[in-house]
């Protein structure tokens, strides 16, 4: 059995809450239900190290609800750039090019695109945002681990994200996004994990461009 038969497209899918779940936690300054200092200051500490971040790349790995997996490689250079490029044999690509996201799936030549105005997306991609809403940080295991749920109640069809930050002083800012966890408003279960981070590269910004499927070159007739 191949990927594509064993993870289907209706579980790759859901992807693109993990995708906007990068972007949620830089909404995480002033949780609707008041925080103690401490919280706050964690939560001051996670949006700045996103804040911190020129550019990004780190192997990834979606696995969903039933435990299936697949792997891929995320792109990320501010402002407002991100790619998630999965393997070979898996013909998606999600791509933000700062005010828009796009979701190609080249097995049918669709295209789907979302502002990023109108999404949580932009809490990360537009430093000009104002990222102090719907944060609230959760108790962890380690003094080294912070956990931040995030959630819009004025939009439950973003669901609910949890990002895991571990600390990491070779980290801009001093803390490394691990994880998060993605919980749709159809109670679907996301996670994605980051590996091998790699701050710093030079990404060309030919990286954000993508083939347009629904383009041919063919002649009529």
């Amino acid at each position: 059995m191949n990927m594509i038969s064993a993870f289907s497209k209706s579980a790759i899918r859901p992807v693109i809450a993990g995708a906007l779940a990068l972007a949620v936690p830089a909404l995480a300054l002033a949780p609707a239900i008041p925080a103690t200092a401490a919280t706050d200051a964690r939560l001051d500490q996670a949006v700045g190290a996103l804040r911190a971040i020129s550019t990004l790349k780190a192997n990834f790995i979606q696995t969903d609800r039933n435990g299936q997996r697949v792997k891929g490689v995320l792109s990320l250079k501010q402002p407002g750039r991100i790619r998630f490029e999965y393997e070979k044999g898996v013909n998606l690509l999600i791509v933000g090019n700062g005010s828009s996201l796009t979701m190609i799936d080249y097995d049918v030549a669709q295209v789907q695109r979302w502002p990023i105005k109108n999404s949580p997306l932009g809490a990360l991609l537009d430093p000009k945002r104002d990222v102090a809403k719907f944060g609230k940080v959760q108790p962890t295991s380690s003094p080294d681990v912070i956990s931040i749920e995030v959630k819009d109640p004025g939009k439950p069809e973003y669901g609910v994200i949890t990002l895991i930050f571990v600390k990491k002083p070779g980290a801009p800012g001093g803390l490394e996004l691990v994880s998060w966890v993605a919980l749709d408003s159809q109670n679907q279960r996301t996670t994605v994990r980051l590996a091998d981070h790699r701050y710093g590269l030079a990404i060309p910004d030919s990286t954000f461009k993508w083939r347009d499927p629904r383009v041919t070159t063919r002649r009529p007739g």
